[in-house]
């Protein structure tokens, strides 16, 4: 069997809707797209809880169908979320994975699917396999509850192979059906949900997405966007490839036929915004990041403020001259993320453009704190002390870095305030917005009435507490937070997500001690490659460094490629360069 594609070229099949958010964004003031299919209402449905799906296995004989494998995960996250309930992305599996250090075509055992959908406290995995005989196709699927770990019974589907739309809504519809509660969807209402895609242009789209290079990327989806041009789907992933080259000219076309009731749009804002800053349009950038702010501010989500928004709607104002419009912004994104170390950098950058090397050097000193293996952030920092007059300072902080990065290891750093073309090489652009948890916070913004009441986060139960301390920890609205957490915590004691978040409210307060305990409660609950490595942060920032070893050595037993415990783990383990010698002479 040559493919899919070519068999069943003209047949158009009911099915894969748009994922997620379905319906958030008032406007998108940047393109005019084309007129979309009418969707069928949304009917309010209490959630059952978060989803995170993993490619289904290839147990039959032909390896031309392996895309099915994330064909068929892609289908089960789509109709999922065109129900309503909230689903991980394909792209907030994959962050995980390489979180885990993990390669993406990994064969992984229900153990460790567990332990990612425990780290991103998902409800419930759904994995499966297929096989097919080149005429007919069986689908099973399996639910995996994360919460008291439970193996649900496997659900099997069957039918021709072009047929593979159906059985994947109706699989998807037995899943939530089977899911321990009265479900109030009949199958046909189920169905109404799904967006009718074309099968071949679905099969082209999963090729571009899992294709091992950019020409094989753009042909499949190009043609997927062909043959379905009010898919917008194919769009946004063309204007990803394009943007991933950094080719802006290419990437803003395919990201302007992004509606704005997809679930996509925030991203390709955001990827339009950046571009703009790119291409030294400052104006609109700032336009662009102000838009997508209101944008969630009037669909009442907390998290719209986001960092990365924040930093790049800063920079386009400190190009436009807005300096303290642009300082407010980036305290902002300072406050909400205590790790990153290039919003204090920026910050210092600003300073640097006021003639303030005292207060830059306040700011540099942050993201060095923040981020000590930054040469960049220590050799500005050296740069601000020196025109700040405080050349003692400079040299122990020279010295310091000698010791650190080694007698070369500091970039050489030329600023000229009067020379903006100069200065703006510096500025720390974000490329990406990561809306996966996003994604999940906005879902019961779609819902209304008495549904929404029970589903929304005003719901009392640890779930929603938690998903609403989460929200104001995104906004860095930290007492809020607190008491949110400590309300999931009423409900349930050994919630090990709600003493997570809760460390996070007492590490940003300052409270070190106080954020250990919880994180050694959440371990106590759930063992975690996550939380331990969370932990070793706070003991490394207590200057506890055996602790922090300890327990980045823990996390990587559970988790042996983890990126983040092995980097920090390599540098606590890090020699320092050898003194040098006075007068190059022995002792």
């Amino acid at each position: 069997m040559e493919s899919l594609a070519v068999v069943f070229r003209t047949r158009v099949l009911a099915g894969a809707p748009v994922v997620l958010l379905l319906v958030f964004f008032a406007a998108f003031p940047l393109a005019k797209t084309s007129s979309a299919r009418p969707q069928p209402e949304q009917t309010a449905i209490a959630q059952q809880g978060v989803y995170l799906v993993f490619p289904f296995e290839n147990r039959g004989a032909s390896q031309h169908l392996d895309w099915l494998g994330e064909g068929l995960e892609e289908l089960a996250i789509q109709r999922l979320s065109a129900a309503g309930e909230s689903v991980y992305s394909h792209s907030g599996r994959m962050n995980e994975l390489e979180r885990y250090g993990l390669p993406a075509t990994a064969k992984l055992s229900r153990a460790t699917m567990l332990r990612i959908a425990e780290d991103l406290d998902a409800d419930y995995v759904v994995l499966g396999s297929f096989a097919s005989d080149g005429t007919s196709l069986l689908v099973e699927a399996r639910v995996l509850r994360v919460a008291a770990t439970k193996l649900l019974a496997p659900i099997r589907e069957t039918g021709p192979l072009d047929s593979l739309m159906d059985v994947a809504t109706k699989l998807a519809w037995r899943t939530v059906s089977a899911n321990g509660r009265s479900y109030p969807l009949s199958l046909a209402d189920f169905s109404k949900m799904q967006r009718p895609v074309r099968l071949d242009a679905f099969e082209h789209y999963i090729r571009g997405l899992i294709a091992a290079d950019d020409d094989a990327k753009l042909r499949n989806l190009r043609e997927a966007a062909r043959l379905e041009p009010e898919w917008p789907d194919p769009d946004f992933a063309l204007g990803e490839v394009y943007f991933a080259r950094r080719d802006c000219t290419a990437a803003l076309p395919w990201y302007a036929r992004v509606p704005k009731t997809h679930d996509r749009s925030v991203e390709a804002m955001f990827a339009t915004g950046v571009c703009q800053l790119l291409s030294k349009q400052p104006d609109k950038a700032e336009e662009t990041f102000v838009a997508i702010q209101q944008n969630l501010h009037k669909d009442g989500v907390s998290g719209a403020d986001l960092p990365e928004i924040l930093n790049n709607l800063a920079l386009a104002r400190a190009e436009d001259g807005k300096i303290p419009d642009a300082q407010v912004d980036l305290r902002k994104a300072t406050e909400m993320d205590p790790d990153e170390d290039d919003y204090p950098f920026n910050q210092g950058l600003l300073a640097l453009r006021a003639n303030d090397a005292a207060d830059a050097a306040a700011h540099f000193r942050e993201a060095s704190g923040r981020e000590p293996d930054n040469p960049e952030d220590r050799a500005f920092l050296i740069l601000a002390l020196e025109r700040a007059g405080k050349k003692s300072e400079a040299d122990e902080e020279r010295v310091s870095a000698e010791e650190a990065f080694g007698p070369k290891g500091l970039p050489a750093v030329r600023w000229d305030a009067k020379d903006s073309a100069a200065t703006a090489k510096f500025d720390r652009i974000k490329m990406e917005l990561d809306t996966t948890q996003l994604q999940l916070e906005l879902k019961p913004a779609e819902m209304s009435g008495a549904s929404a009441a029970g589903a929304a986060l005003g719901s009392d139960s640890p779930a929603n507490w938690i998903r609403r301390g989460r929200q104001n920890l995104a906004m860095g609205q930290v007492p809020d937070a607190d008491r949110a957490f400590r309300a999931a915590l009423a409900g349930d004691p050994g919630n090990s997500a709600a003493h997570r978040g809760l460390a996070e409210v007492h590490r940003r307060q300052g409270k070190l001690d106080d954020a250990v305990k919880e994180l050694q409660a959440s371990l106590q609950t759930r063992d975690s490659a996550v939380v331990r490595t969370t932990l070793a942060r706070v003991y490394f920032e207590q200057k506890k460094l055996e602790l922090a070893r300890g327990e980045l050595q823990k996390a990587l037993k559970l988790a042996p490629n983890y990126t983040e415990a092995k980097q920090l783990l390599e540098h606590l383990q890090a020699p320092k360069p050898a003194d040098k010698k006075p007068n190059g002479g022995a002792q």
